[in-house]
């Protein structure tokens, strides 16, 4: 997917660094193909592992720009905010329709996500030595939370899902970073499928507030 930077933190490994391979140990061939939405944006098989690749490089792009965001924290919310999906828009080992799933009908995906990352963080509780953890800066129990925030709040607003607003620089950096990759995708796709309506213009495609207009082309070098 992405390399992720190495970090010389036991803090950070024994922890997020342990936490992160346990969804891909776990379900990485279901998050193969499984879907970042149904409809709008990466809404194909393999799109979720897509949008989160592209994500993380993003991400990665940002933070010698904005030096105090949490990167170790960021990647992990970006790695689980739609994790939740794994259930909601899974697709079948030898089929290209995306199905329904009864436990992401009655939870959704953002619930969905809350509850695994729960669940990882106790199962990873059981393997290491609990007590180790109570000396480990931040402290775990803080992690933790501000983990399940960049997984409530990563809608951005309560109309569109989330429990909660972004209340924090990293959980605001990955609501963006989110829309940002899902719209420059619809854009791309719009593009490619939607009806041209003049020279260099294309019919509107939903949620997008308005026509498309094709991009400038890029300034040559030299």
């Amino acid at each position: 997917m992405v390399n992720l930077p190495s970090t010389s933190s036991s803090d950070w490994k024994r922890r997020l660094g342990n936490l992160e391979p346990l969804p891909l140990k776990d379900f990485g061939e279901r998050f193969r193909r499984t879907a970042a939405a149904r409809n709008y944006h990466h809404a194909r098989r393999g799109g979720l592992v897509e949008h989160t690749a592209q994500m993380m490089r993003v991400a990665l792009a940002l933070s010698p720009i904005y030096s105090q965001l949490n990167l170790d924290l960021l990647l992990a919310g970006i790695l689980f905010h739609d994790s939740g999906k794994l259930w909601e828009n899974h697709l079948p080992e030898d089929g290209f329709t995306m199905g329904f799933d009864e436990r992401g009908e009655l939870m959704g995906h953002i619930s969905i996500g809350l509850e695994l990352v729960n669940s990882l963080w106790r199962k990873l509780q059981t393997e290491e030595n609990w007590r180790a953890w109570e000396i480990l800066v931040p402290p775990s129990e803080d992690c933790r939370l501000h983990l399940l925030h960049l997984i409530a709040s990563h809608h951005g607003d309560m109309q569109f899902g989330s429990p909660v607003y972004p209340k924090t620089p990293e959980a605001m950096t990955l609501h963006y970073i989110d829309n940002l990759d899902a719209r420059l995708e619809m854009f791309a796709a719009g593009y490619l499928t939607a009806k041209p309506i003049a020279e260099r213009i294309f019919d509107r495609v939903r949620p997008l507030p308005g026509n498309l207009v094709k991009s400038l082309e890029k300034f040559r070098s030299g």
